[in-house]
């Protein structure tokens, strides 16, 4: 057994829903505890994640979806959190009867990860649903899956990081895995593989392909083409969920402090954009030691930093081509070269030596032999799981 989050928890196990401003911020905080003995964890800053599950006023995901959060209470002390879900676009996407469960965290306890998941699966198979998938914290473009590979390193910015016994709780549960998510890294501060070189250099021979930089001075606009490409390019991909134009509006606030113009590529054929490449800065290497907290003076610190970002590793964690174009020669031409002017810039103008792509489904086969041509190997997994629900016999 691992330590608990409090030395001196004792009493009664009990769960409690998230219903007032304290119960939330112990929801929040249960992960400074959790963790306080992990070298690789990155502590999340404490406005997104309260942002995050506040409702339509601080998250449009809501607009479509609810959700419950609980607390795990062992006497005194929370020892467990999770949250249920139910999207109306994931009934429509993913079928009918799917619901999901997220924000999972608990000490190294089956009694507590079994209480936890029971409650959230009664309030799912209250509403409905037949089958419960997760993790989902809260939706697919938040921090889906449950890390289960690559323990070793932190997350680089916007992933989740897990302790290593949450794998063995769900499955102890009842729990299957049924899809993969992979990061892959690779070197960036050499050269690609000839052959890329050769791909690329052929795609700038090309006059009815260009691949621009994104136009910072008309941001919404910019995000809101991407995002259009994205909906589109992603359609057919297992778990896709469509952004809304109120959460293509939010994520595109959210991100604008930490895009940078040569880090994002939209591919334009014959003068029509078609594809996009993203690529952020590890914000988490400026936000580390900021300990969650961007008041009182945190915030100054992160927009000093931000004014001329210098990093370790760079993520990419938005890539799309219209589906009209995929598998055509052409797609893989502009998504080379996307990917070779990304590079160039992330070593030149941020000092960066390690990318990440990710993450890639494990069934994503064209974006899988990106990967592989780059000479990228898979560095962490993140894995969904499902569990069938019995109707309740009451």
């Amino acid at each position: 057994m691992s330590p608990s989050p409090s030395p001196t928890a004792s009493g009664p196990l009990s769960i409690r829903p998230v219903t007032s401003a304290a119960d939330a911020a112990r929801f929040v905080d249960l992960v400074w505890s959790l963790y306080a003995d992990d070298p690789h964890w990155v502590p999340p800053l404490k406005t997104e994640v309260h942002a995050l599950i506040g409702g339509i006023k601080t998250n449009p995901w809501f607009g479509h979806a609810q959700a419950q959060f609980w607390l795990a209470m062992r006497g005194d002390t929370v020892v467990g959190r999770i949250s249920a879900q139910v999207d109306s676009l994931v009934l429509t996407h993913m079928g009918a009867g799917t619901g999901h469960w997220g924000m999972f965290e608990c000490i190294d306890d089956q009694a507590v990860a079994d209480l936890l998941l029971t409650t959230a699966e009664d309030w799912l198979r209250a509403r409905g649903i037949t089958r419960a998938q997760g993790p989902f914290s809260l939706s697919v473009w938040d921090e889906p899956g449950l890390l289960v590979q690559g323990f070793e390193g932190a997350p680089t910015v916007m992933m989740g990081h897990h302790r290593n016994w949450y794998e063995r709780l769900v499955t102890a549960h009842g729990y299957a895995g049924i899809k993969d998510l992979h990061c892959w890294s690779l070197p960036i501060d050499k050269p690609f593989p000839e052959m890329v070189q050769r791909i690329v250099a052929f795609s700038e021979r090309n006059p009815k392909l260009v691949t621009r930089p994104v136009d910072k001075s008309r941001f919404d606009a910019e995000a809101a083409l991407i995002l259009d490409i994205l909906n589109d390019a992603w359609s057919d991909n297992w778990g896709f969920v469509p952004l809304t134009p109120a959460e293509i509006a939010h994520v595109g606030k959210k991100l604008k402090p930490i895009v940078f113009e040569n880090l994002i590529r939209i591919a334009e054929l014959e003068g029509e954009p078609v594809g996009f490449l993203i690529a952020l800065p590890d914000i988490n290497e400026m936000t580390r030691d900021l300990n969650g907290r961007l008041f009182p003076f945190g915030w100054a610190k992160l927009l000093w930093r931000l004014r001329h970002p210098r990093v370790r590793r760079i993520r990419v964690p938005l890539m799309g081509i219209r589906k009209k174009l995929q598998g055509q020669r052409i797609s893989s031409l502009m998504a080379f070269q996307m990917i070779e002017y990304i590079r160039r810039s992330c070593v030149e103008e941020f000092g960066a030596i390690e990318g990440e792509i990710g993450w890639i489904l494990d069934d994503n086969g064209p974006m899988r032999s990106i990967a592989d041509a780059i000479d990228s190997h898979v560095t962490r997994t993140y894995r969904i799981f499902e569990r069938p629900l019995v109707p309740s016999q009451d």
